[in-house]
């Protein structure tokens, strides 16, 4: 497939001025609207909603809403069809290293795994990576990891034919990115069956914990143990909400002390919440959490 003219001329100016794109300055809406929209508009997607599509049915919803952990995030464009996600799109500004800098696609593939979405592209229109996020992202990995398809804007001609394939609303029509996409699923965990193994493994360690310093049944061992797990999670989930101060359980943890911080926390929480997940009555059997 020939490439088109708009492409061409996009790629001969970012050629042409790509000193002043490389600066900080020129931020990430810039390139948003003078080549990342234009670039998604070559491969047939109604960006702006032209065709004047009911919401649920627009092809593109940009700054679009997604739970990572109990935090609600914003990619910066999910593509769909007939309502459905079929991939997000991250911009950054060209100034940051797509190639190199490990921070943008860690965001981009917890965007993927947490929607359930096996691919997802990475882009400041100089480079265009795609990721497979079917695999749990981690902080510590590079910006290599999980990437399936990397090109420089000066690649964009001799691989229009393969971006398009992937990523033009037509192939997604014929079910060719539906086939690759799903060929990414086979054999690989869900966000939903990590986070239980993740809360498995904290309940193996806090039990550990708790019996150096207690002598308790195993019924009210597992009470106690799910009863913290209940407690934190439920905290997190108002930091991220803005009803508890941010990252206050993380300073908690990394003081010394954490047992009478942790203690102090939740009485503070029952005070706030009068709920029985916090519940100190002294005449209760699980009113404290137990020594660890």
């Amino acid at each position: 497939m020939t490439i088109p003219d708009s492409i061409r001329k996009l790629v001969k100016r970012f050629d042409e001025q790509s000193p002043a794109y490389l600066l900080g300055s020129y931020n990430e809406t810039q390139v948003r609207i003078d080549f990342i929209d234009p670039f998604f508009k070559a491969l047939g997607w109604d960006i702006h909603n032209n065709n004047d599509y009911a919401e649920a049915y627009r092809d593109v919803i940009h700054e679009d809403m997604v739970l990572v952990g109990t935090a609600k995030k914003a990619p910066d464009y999910s593509f769909r069809v007939g309502g459905m996600r079929k991939f997000f799109v991250e911009a950054k500004r060209p100034s940051v290293s797509i190639s190199g800098d490990p921070k943008p696609a860690f965001q981009l593939r917890r965007y993927g795994w947490s929607a359930k979405l096996p691919i997802s592209i990475l882009t400041d229109f100089e480079e265009f990576a795609v990721y497979d996020c079917t695999h749990k992202p981690e902080e510590n990995h590079s910006a290599a990891k999980a990437r399936l398809y990397y090109y420089k804007y000066t690649d964009y001609e001799d691989k229009w034919d393969e971006i398009y394939a992937l990523f033009s609303k037509e192939a997604i029509l014929k079910g060719s990115f539906d086939k690759f996409a799903d060929a990414k699923k086979k054999g690989t965990t869900t966000v939903d069956e990590a986070f239980l193994s993740e809360i498995e493994g904290w309940r193996q360690s806090l039990a550990s914990n708790i019996l150096q310093g207690n002598q308790m049944t195993q019924r009210d061992l597992n009470l106690a143990v799910q009863l913290i797990i209940d407690r934190v999670i439920f905290l997190r989930i108002c930091e991220d909400r803005g009803i508890e101060l941010y990252e206050r359980l993380l300073k908690t943890v990394k003081q010394k002390g954490i047992y009478q911080r942790l203690t102090n926390l939740f009485k503070d929480a029952d005070d706030k919440y009068n709920s029985g997940l916090f519940h100190f009555n002294p005449k209760e059997k699980m009113q404290l959490i137990p020594t660890f």
